[in-house]
């Protein structure tokens, strides 16, 4: 369940993003990452996932100056006991080997393994 905070501040999220997340966003709209459909700054129970496909149950995260690892492995518990698969790229990866970092996204996605 999201909470109007939550919410609030996924539009936030929205409204800031880094230069990783508008270059990562920019290659997973519109299905351009092996058809599939992502979202961006979405709600998941307490949390805010980067980005978000619900059809092959995969959530991508970039990590920078606004996470703290404490928080993120709590996160990722919580995201991955609710059936999703949480990869997370460096945003400075993102940023300079954007290749790789899509290669490895298009790999998960496509990939027959179920999420967790």
């Amino acid at each position: 369940m999201c909470t109007p905070a939550t919410l609030h501040f996924a539009r936030a999220l929205r409204r800031d993003a880094t230069d990783a997340e508008r270059l990562l966003w920019y290659h997973l709209r519109d299905r351009r990452l092996a058809g599939v459909e992502f979202r961006r700054q979405h709600p998941i129970g307490p949390f805010v996932a980067d980005f978000l496909s619900l059809e092959a149950g995969i959530i991508v995260e970039g990590d920078g100056s606004r996470h703290a690892a404490g928080t993120e492995a709590g996160r990722t518990t919580f995201l991955e006991r609710r059936g999703f698969r949480v990869l997370r790229f460096w945003n400075h990866d993102v940023l300079v080997r954007t290749e790789a970092v899509l290669a490895v996204i298009h790999a998960a996605v496509t990939s027959s393994d179920p999420p967790h």
